[in-house]
């Protein structure tokens, strides 16, 4: 048994240092992952944006191209 004493305290310790590995990697990617929500919401908010200002342009402009009078030069 004082044989085994040895070989186990390196594995709780070679355990000990992948808990913290895997501790550490769960952390970052719950961070990644709140920063890439942000960007979502922020995303979402410019295109909800662009939608917008595209719709008061297209009323602005008329909806139709067919319905505008040719260019002079015609």
């Amino acid at each position: 048994m004082a044989s085994d004493r040895p070989d186990l305290e390196q594995r709780l310790t070679e355990l000990e240092v992948r808990l913290t590995f895997i501790d550490d990697t769960v952390h970052a990617l719950g961070t990644a992952d709140a920063e890439q929500a942000l960007r979502i919401a922020a995303l979402e908010r410019i295109v909800r944006d662009l939608r917008t200002e595209l719709a008061s342009v297209r009323v602005g402009a008329g909806s139709d191209a067919q319905d505008e009078p040719p260019p002079p030069h015609y």
